[in-house]
């Protein structure tokens, strides 16, 4: 898409527009590339490599992973459905999220697509109130799933779910702070947001002018009335749900994230075939891998590109040899990451191609 052909659109939708262009998966690329070569030349080990065994047991739980990333998928499109009250049919659905996660996988992690998800749900004709509460309730069903599910995880595990070989948090490294001070982001930002949307939206906007009505962040005063004013026209529309809409909203939330981890459990049991396949050992992989997200999270680089390579081997080191953890890690993103990447670069123009010639039919009538 030309500038030319998005001269029509106003100031913040260009930007919106202009974040999604296909040349922005170049930097990504370039930057996770960069760090896996770096990582082959540090750790690869050509012998531990030589002794995988690619056999049934390897294809198997590779076409397992392959299975899961579908589900993934489908779960996040189920709840793209129940949040649009079904005005989306499943085609439509898929589409959007592969739009979603491909926004999200060119935007730091930090960051993620919830501007694009705004345009792109826009576009669709949603109402404003129904377009703001999908996005709005995404972002926080997705923390109530951390938020909720790692503290049961660390009581049945320990403080081995964040870090190998941790059993004390006196001896917490780099890592185990970041993690510790990503979570209460997280839940600091999940219960405000709750609280907002479901209990007293007026007081959530009041809350955010008083904090960026100080000097130094004045700047972000008109943004900050804006996301008050929206979380107000959410809360009106989620208010309105029944029980029913919520759990299914959750269920696919939970489902969805559940595959993104268990894809990565069977990739390790894919490549070391002496991992153990019991219920234990696999729940408390499962453990760490939830816990190596939360400070993903929170990468600055495009969708995590480079960050997460450098974290896998790490956070895994009690699970997958060093000489093979890159192999690992380079098939995990090559599924999650860069297939969304590359579908994005087909969809995402034929998206915005719709787009532009709706908008041309409408400037005829």
């Amino acid at each position: 898409m030309s500038d030319e052909q998005i001269d029509d659109f106003s100031a913040d939708q260009q930007d919106v527009l202009k974040s999604i262009r296909v040349s922005r998966i170049i930097l990504p690329i370039l930057i996770g590339v960069g760090v896996v070569i770096y990582l082959l030349w540090q750790q690869f080990d050509p012998a531990a490599f030589q002794k995988i065994n690619w056999n049934r047991h390897t294809l198997f739980w590779i076409s397992m992973s392959v299975i899961l990333l579908i589900i993934r998928h489908i779960a996040y499109a189920n709840r793209l459905r129940v949040l649009s009250k079904e005005e989306f049919g499943w085609r439509k659905c898929i589409e959007l999220i592969f739009i979603w996660e491909f926004s999200s996988a060119v935007s730091p992690t930090s960051v993620g697509g919830s501007a694009v998800s705004l345009f792109v749900l826009a576009q669709e004709k949603l109402s404003a109130a129904k377009t703001t509460a999908i996005v709005i309730y995404t972002a926080i069903l997705d923390t109530i799933f951390f938020v909720g599910t790692l503290p049961l995880l660390f009581l049945l595990f320990g403080p081995k779910i964040i870090r190998p070989n941790l059993t004390d948090l006196s001896n917490l490294d780099g890592w185990g702070y970041t993690f510790f001070g990503a979570y209460i982001l997280m839940a600091t930002y999940g219960v405000l947001f709750f609280y907002g949307l479901f209990i007293n939206p007026n007081q959530l906007k009041k809350f955010f002018e008083w904090v960026t009505s100080f000097s130094f962040l004045k700047k972000y005063q008109k943004g900050a009335t804006k996301l008050g004013t929206d979380i107000i026209t959410a809360s009106a529309e989620m208010k309105r749900e029944k029980w029913g809409f919520h759990i299914a909203a959750f269920l696919s939330t939970a489902t969805a994230w559940s595959c993104r981890f268990l894809l990565l459990n069977c990739l390790i049991i894919a490549i070391v075939d002496t991992t153990a396949t019991d219920f234990f050992t696999q729940a408390a992989l499962y453990a760490r891998l939830e816990t190596m997200f939360v400070i993903m999270a929170f990468s600055p680089t495009p969708g995590g590109a480079g960050f997460a390579e450098i974290v896998f081997g790490g956070f895994l080191s009690d699970y997958v040899p060093v000489g093979i953890s890159l192999i690992i890690a380079f098939m995990w993103r090559g599924l999650t990451y860069y297939a969304y990447l590359f579908a994005g670069v087909i969809i995402v123009p034929n998206w915005l191609r719709k787009l532009l010639n709706k908008r041309k039919q409408k400037k005829r009538v």
